[in-house]
């Protein structure tokens, strides 16, 4: 079995976190903490280990995991384009519990799945998580958890799930314990993921999932006519505007069990419940 690297004490931390660095340059698979769940952590420009992380889930590439990336700058260049409302609200949110799915450059040279030209992108509130994503750069996470079961909470729950599918497991404490458990199921701390993909086409944001950062703090900071009403159907784009399929934004289980099902703008589907 897989060893798990309790952070806490500084000589396993050091360990750890040499491994799970060399484990991602390898291409293998690392659980890492983050500020609302355990996340299965692989290279998200390594298409190999993006489906090694879909097969340890027993995920589809229907549901392309979202990507955690360590600060502002990689935002821009990951996005194709980031809508002023988009920048305000990872302003007041990030680091922490919000995912916004945006259109990618299209010139990256990765693979994630059947993501439609599209990425789920988060800057998670952990130290660990952080410094992680400092040194290798963005990574393709979901929840740590095999599909259909509840998110682990522990590096433990994750180990007993996933196994030695793992490379490294960093054990950083209980996960979620900044957020109140508001989300979409009992226990509930997935981030929220917002969709802004059809801003620049004349729409509006679309909560996809709702999570940890609540309706009513993101109305707070950009206002409620700039995200779309609670059960409205998502809002066409301008007449002459080429259709912004959102992607799946992976059904894992940031909290509790998932529906397996993509989460696209114009379409009716669940959100994943990723660690990101």
């Amino acid at each position: 079995m897989s060893e798990i690297y309790d952070c806490s004490v500084d000589s396993q931390l050091l360990t750890g976190m040499r491994l799970a660095r060399g484990a991602i340059g390898r291409g293998e698979l690392v659980v890492i903490p983050t500020d609302t769940v355990y996340g299965l952590a692989a290279d998200a420009f390594n298409a190999t280990a993006v489906q090694r992380l879909l097969d340890a889930k027993g995920r589809e590439r229907t549901s392309p995991p979202p990507v955690l990336i360590p600060g502002l700058p990689t935002l821009d260049a990951l996005a194709r384009e980031v809508p002023d409302v988009v920048r305000t609200l990872v302003d007041a949110f990030w680091p922490g519990g919000l995912t916004v799915i945006l259109h990618a450059q299209p010139s990256l040279q990765w693979d994630l799945g059947e993501t439609r030209g599209t990425v789920a992108l988060r800057m998670p509130d952990h130290r660990i998580a952080l410094e992680l994503l400092s040194e290798t750069g963005p990574l393709a996470v979901s929840s740590a958890n095999l599909s259909g079961r509840p998110a682990a909470e522990t590096a433990g729950a994750a180990q007993e799930m996933l196994g030695d599918s793992v490379a490294v497991y960093l054990d950083g404490g209980n996960a979620g314990e900044a957020y109140e458990a508001v989300g979409e199921r009992p226990g509930d701390r997935s981030s929220t993921i917002v969709d802004a993909t059809r801003i620049a086409d004349g729409g509006r944001l679309r909560i996809v999932r709702a999570g940890v950062i609540t309706r009513a703090d993101l109305e707070r900071v950009v206002g409620a006519d700039a995200i779309e009403p609670e059960g409205a159907a998502a809002e066409a784009p301008a007449a002459d505007a080429p259709a912004a399929d959102a992607p799946a934004a992976d059904a894992a289980t940031e909290e509790a069990s998932p529906a397996d099902a993509a989460a696209e703008s114009g379409a009716d589907g669940e959100a994943d419940r990723a660690a990101s």
